[in-house]
């Protein structure tokens, strides 16, 4: 096995394993301890079917089936993460930076992704390493926000904070809105520390977190947008460029993501498996 780091703060392409093939607990536990360490593991050439990605997908944990999100007609495990040549001008499903699902009680821990089908150009994938927005936050900013929680909902798929109903989206992606259930607020820590690797991780993100506990919508924001802009430094982030066949997989809890949607008249499909994950600590 051979790990290259690709980014100073976040990010290794690894060589010299075969996702299609069972991986022994030696490789396993090696793949592990690369993915808290980097935050985002990449591989090239791994073309996998689905059984193959959901055996890849339980080295890390559990399989989780994601809410709010039709899942693939080939699997309820598998998202299929697809946007059609036809579909121009629209908001695609990732394009902002987020942490998935982090309004759920339990957030997943991460995800795998598995290019299929990828344009000739665009369609890039941005990763932010949390652990170093965390480490090097001013102090004034940590003094705000250090034991406190911000308040999480699923925004995108709730009323009260619900996006312009006549905004363009995917067709191809069928996402559940308008649920009231979604609009329930969860505290998760503004520092969130994680489980194996021990290291603290800034978990905020622009699309669910809404406020700071204890502090209203309008007192939160200017200490948010702090957050958000110092989170995606341009230091902090790696940039994935697809190609087929192609494989990610990254830590949920210490990282914020971003589909680039540069590639308008063009085909991207991936597929996408989550593994379970804790209550944030």
């Amino acid at each position: 096995m051979k790990i290259e780091p690709v980014a100073g703060h976040i990010g290794a392409e690894i060589s010299g394993v075969d996702l299609k093939e069972p991986l022994g607990e030696e490789v396993a536990e090696a793949l592990r301890a690369a993915l808290a360490q980097y935050l985002v593991i990449f591989f090239r050439d791994q073309p996998l079917d689905i059984p193959s990605q959901k055996r890849v997908t339980e080295v890390f944990g559990p399989v989780l089936r994601v809410p709010y999100v039709q899942p693939s007609k080939d699997d309820p495990d598998v998202v299929a993460g697809l946007k059609e040549a036809e579909e121009r001008k629209i908001y695609v499903f990732g394009g902002d930076w987020h942490s998935d699902f982090s309004f759920l009680e339990q957030p997943p821990a991460g995800s795998v992704l598995a290019a299929v089908e990828i344009p000739p150009y665009g369609g890039d994938t941005l990763w932010s390493s949390q652990v170093a927005a965390w480490e090097t936050l001013p102090d004034d900013l940590r003094a705000a926000v250090e034991g406190r929680n911000a308040i999480h909902v699923g925004a995108p798929h709730g009323t009260r904070y619900a996006p312009p109903k006549d905004m363009a989206v995917s067709k191809s992606i069928k996402m559940q809105r308008g649920d009231p259930a979604a609009d329930e607020e969860r505290p998760h820590p503004i520092g969130r520390r994680h489980v194996t690797s021990g290291r603290t991780a800034l978990f905020v993100n622009p699309i669910y977190s809404v406020r700071i506990e204890g502090m209203s919508v309008e007192e939160s924001r200017p200490i948010l947008q702090r957050l958000y802009a110092h989170a995606v430094r341009p230091e902090f982030p790696c940039r994935f460029r697809w190609s087929p066949g192609a494989v990610a997989i990254w830590d949920n809890r210490a990282t914020l993501h971003y589909a680039i949607n540069d590639y308008d008249g063009s085909r991207r499909l991936l597929h996408r498996t989550t593994f379970a994950g804790e209550r944030p600590v």
